[in-house]
């Protein structure tokens, strides 16, 4: 019992530290309609799992030699299991100063990141926190030059382990940035927003009064920006979408990806592929449909749904092995890739290629999308990073052309190098650009001095139609098979099983850094 009075003065801090900021500041909490950093690790944890770091940092009151009060750091840090899983976890406490990055005890934030970089680790960030405060300069007496010890670093980890964040409140400034320097961020409807400077900030520069609703909510950031990738509608949610995604990766690159047992049979043949792609080639079709009807049931994790919406991109099993899954949609600008899209697509390539998943692409391009506003967007930079984005990657690839591939956006779905394998169904017809329109050009001369133009026009269509054929293309070994749309699922199940060997072989870093 020598130490016993020490170990009580353990226990006391500790008790500090779980009060958080307070009655008052858990009260205003809880009225936003928050959970606190405490409340969301035993929401989001196995039970009993978080094992804290620096619990006992904070700004200790004394009076004389007596402890008073220590407020603690509004930043919470340790390691915890997410179904049986290690990972490192970060999280801010609002109830503390407003979480403000500049108020935090000591580099918290820099201590979790080289943890997770050194022990390979998954890393989670609960983002619930505003950036710099001006508070900060009256305490120290002076103002700083704006470096920050967390933030070197994270380009690395990017490129090592999978980084998850969660906006969790108003986040602002740093904390903000740090929202887009993952893999997958999330906010939650109703209580999340995302921005660089808050109303205040804005009304200072520009003179606008605006809502931080209206300035960060999931209207801009997740359906207009794509800044955040999915949407809950509750912490809770957001939780059970952060494990979801994390169930798709490996600890790090220098693991392979996790294999789980789906019951699902890798034989199973679906009769509604056989008519899943309508003749007329102006009906649309559900993707959906088509990849529950090819992928292990039930497993696709689809990520940023609302955004770049012509594209449909996410996490899926096939055979219980994680794989990367594309597929366009039809329903959006006729799946045409537009800049949104493209910018979606090129962090998803980037996503599955540093961590070893291999590529599913269910192809039905018709090309960049065309227009005006695409143009004052800056479509064509916009593709020609989109190529360079699919020639980089080395994953094992496998695309399935289910109707059309036209032009160079036709051309980011194979690559020259690593392991490829491109298959279609009989549904499928391509080319350099589109007959209808491609006609009105090259032929123009001749419609225009034609007798009857509209029906001279109609005729060289019909004769290019005839050479459209996909078993043409096959003739000339151009496409490796025109196969049955039943077939699909074998085939990939058969494509993921040997992909595993060359998988192993590309462990490690990737040659090409991660760039949120």
């Amino acid at each position: 019992m020598v130490w016993q009075p020490e170990v009580d003065e353990i226990q006391r801090r500790v008790e500090f530290a779980e009060k958080m900021g307070g009655e008052k500041g858990i009260e205003v909490q809880h009225g936003r309609g928050k959970l606190t950093i405490r409340e969301r690790l035993d929401l989001l944890t196995d039970k009993g799992s978080f094992q804290e770091i620096g619990r006992l940092a904070g700004a200790a009151t004394y009076e004389g030699d007596q402890l008073v009060n220590v407020r603690p750091s509004n930043m919470v840090i340790g390691t915890c299991t997410l179904d049986g899983r290690k990972v490192v976890l970060n999280g801010g406490d609002f109830t503390v100063r407003g979480g403000a990055a500049d108020a935090s005890i000591g580099n918290k934030g820099g201590h979790a990141q080289n943890l997770a970089g050194d022990w390979r680790l998954p890393y989670i960030r609960l983002l619930d926190a505003t950036g710099g405060s001006v508070k900060t300069f009256e305490q120290i007496g002076r103002t700083y030059i704006p470096t920050n010890p967390v933030t070197p670093g994270i380009e690395k980890l990017l490129c090592q382990v999978p980084v998850v964040s969660a906006a969790l409140g108003s986040v602002a400034g740093l904390p903000a940035v740090d929202a887009c320097l993952s893999h997958f961020n999330i906010m939650v409807k109703g209580i999340s927003q995302v921005f660089p400077g808050g109303p205040p900030v804005v009304k200072a520069a520009l003179g606008i009064d605006i809502t931080k609703e209206d300035l960060g909510d999931e209207r801009s950031q997740v359906f207009e920006s794509g800044v955040i990738d999915n949407l809950a509608d509750s912490e809770e949610e957001a939780f059970d979408m952060i494990k979801c995604f994390l169930s798709y990766l490996p600890n790090s690159v220098w693991e392979m990806p996790p294999r789980r047992e789906t019951g699902d049979d890798p034989e199973r043949r679906e009769e509604a592929l056989l008519s899943a792609i309508p003749r007329s080639k102006r009906k649309i079709y559900d993707p959906h449909k088509i990849l529950a009807a090819v992928l292990d049931k039930d497993s696709f994790f689809e990520i940023t749904p609302h955004y770049g919406r012509s594209r449909i991109i996410g996490l899926g099993r096939v055979n219980g092995y994680p794989a990367g899954v594309m597929i366009n949609n039809p329903k959006r600008l006729g799946g045409s890739m537009d800049v949104a899209a493209g910018t979606k697509v090129i962090r998803f390539l980037q996503l599955c290629d540093t961590f070893h998943l291999p590529m599913i692409y269910l192809a039905d391009e018709p090309g960049f999308m065309a227009g005006p506003e695409q143009q004052r967007q800056g479509i064509v930079r916009a593709g020609a990073k989109m190529l360079c984005a699919t020639l980089r990657t080395q994953m094992p690839w496998i695309s399935i052309i289910i109707r059309q591939l036209y032009g160079v956006a036709g051309q980011c779905h194979d690559r020259p190098s690593g392991m490829f394998k491109r298959v279609a169904w009989p549904s499928a017809h391509w080319g350099s650009m589109h007959i209808s329109g491609g006609v009105s050009a090259a032929y123009r001369r001749v419609i225009d001095e034609s007798d009857d133009p509209v029906a001279k026009q109609k005729e060289i269509e019909a004769q290019l139609d005839a050479l459209a054929s996909p078993f043409k293309t096959a003739e000339a070994f151009n496409i490796e098979d025109i196969m049955d749309p039943r077939d699909t699922r074998p085939m990939l199940c058969e494509f993921i099983e040997m992909a595993q060997p060359i998988l192993k072989t590309q462990l490690g870093p990737t040659s090409t850094p991660y760039m949120p």
